[in-house]
């Protein structure tokens, strides 16, 4: 059959297993999950083989460092994998909830139970890891899923896939409940992100290019963030050590993530005290700097930043660093450049990092902590099929409650309306 029946035929298959997954009762659901953990387990060794088939053809298509990155499966990835199943599984389940109940004046009881949304279809590049943490949060909360690797991962996808469908197998529920689209045809993305009478929500998880398509040509909803273009800004009132340890952290904990700091803020009373050493750390790990003018002054070595520089996610070994007078500017520089995602303040001022807070427009928004914790696993989500920084639905690291709706429950005993 040629893309667009397969891709029919997996939406049919989906919206069926959805209708039964939304009936299926916690303890069915966290065996299904704790299944998979066990298959994961047991299948180290094919799931590092299957990865170094991909990460050999990627070497040979000339990726880069970033997507090899994000592409490598290591043992600890392997080990979080399986930490984010069980965490899946110990956490509440949201279906069937039932919140804000009130007596009206008519004396109905009006409130609000947690639905799942249906079907799910997740596309993303690279990290074999997000198999494991969409087809989690789908089945805790209830919903169908269809997943949609990237080429580069194709043996790593289905290596993995074969541990979910174990743990479905082994749970009595529908296999169709998580599939992995087995074609590289770039055609089946544009099949799945056009079938509203099968999939109700798409989550896009990859490069910029990949998620203004599906934003664009998408005819059902879509939860989404373009860029990672994370600051940290070091206030006056800074800890210095505080300022140091998080600003290094936030930019070479891991380079090829959404979360990781590409421009450092740094209030100017604080650039001489701070700068000259920070500045030494980076370009020990191999950082590449580039600096406004004021930064050059102290830092005459570095490149010169451009306008471009505020508006770039790197993804890579460099930093932007711009001197600021005060918070003020600080803000209204993340609110210009940034691209909603994640910022943080180092300060030991509780006035100014409770304005901060208020007034910084991001998904999260963090003070005295590296933007690097803005992950679904770190926030105890047990894990995340994408982080939004759409303002409608979901917003942050998105999760199981991100992964549901809420209808209206009435509850009357023969009530008529008068």
């Amino acid at each position: 059959m040629n893309v667009k029946e397969y891709m029919a035929e997996l939406g049919q298959q989906a919206r069926v297993a959805s209708r039964a997954i939304a009936k299926a009762d916690t303890g069915i659901k966290n065996r299904a999950l704790l299944a998979m953990a066990d298959a994961i387990d047991t299948s180290r060794e094919q799931l590092v083989a299957a990865n170094a088939k991909d990460l050999a053809q990627g070497r040979e298509n000339g990726l880069d460092d970033a997507m090899l990155d994000r592409l490598e499966l290591k043992q600890s990835q392997i080990d979080t994998m399986i930490e984010g199943l069980r965490q899946v599984a110990a956490l509440p389940d949201p279906i069937g909830a039932i919140t804000d109940m009130n007596y009206q004046p008519s004396g109905i009881q009006v409130g609000k139970m947690r639905v799942p949304l249906g079907v799910v279809g997740i596309i993303y590049e690279s990290r074999p890891n997000v198999t494991v943490e969409a087809a989690s949060l789908c089945l805790k909360s209830g919903n169908a899923t269809i997943l949609r690797g990237g080429s580069e991962a194709i043996h790593s996808n289905t290596a993995v896939a074969e541990c979910i469908q174990a743990g479905l197998k082994a749970a009595g529920l529908p296999e169709n409940t998580v599939q992995v689209v087995k074609t590289t045809d770039r055609e089946a993305v544009g099949e799945l992100i056009t079938m509203p009478e099968y999939v109700d929500v798409i989550v896009p998880r990859g490069g910029k290019s990949l998620i203004e398509r599906v934003s664009r040509d998408a005819k059902v909803m879509v939860i989404k963030h373009l860029d990672g273009i994370c600051h940290v800004y070091i206030d006056v009132d800074a800890d210095k050590s505080k300022a140091i340890n998080v600003a290094i952290n936030a930019k070479t904990h891991r380079y090829g993530t959404c979360n990781t700091m590409e421009t450092l803020l740094v209030h100017s009373d604080r650039a001489e005290d701070i700068l000259p050493e920070l500045a030494g750390q980076y370009q020990s790990l191999g950082v590449e700097l580039r600096g406004c003018e004021k930064t050059r002054l102290l830092l005459p070595e570095i490149k010169e930043a451009t306008e471009i520089d505020w508006e770039t996610e790197y993804l890579g070994p460099v930093l932007s660093i711009k001197l600021v007078d005060d918070m003020d500017e600080a803000i209204e520089h993340i609110n210009r450049y940034g691209s909603h995602h994640t910022d943080s303040i180092i300060t030991e001022n509780y006035t100014l990092s409770r304005r901060f807070l208020r007034e910084v427009d991001s998904s999260s928004v963090m003070v005295n902590a590296s933007t690097r914790f803005a992950d679904g696993f770190e926030y105890g989500l047990g894990a995340e099929v994408g982080i939004s920084t759409d303002k409608i639905h979901a917003r942050g690291p998105v999760g199981l409650e991100g992964l549901t709706s809420q209808k209206y429950v009435v509850l009357g005993d023969g009530h008529v309306r008068q």
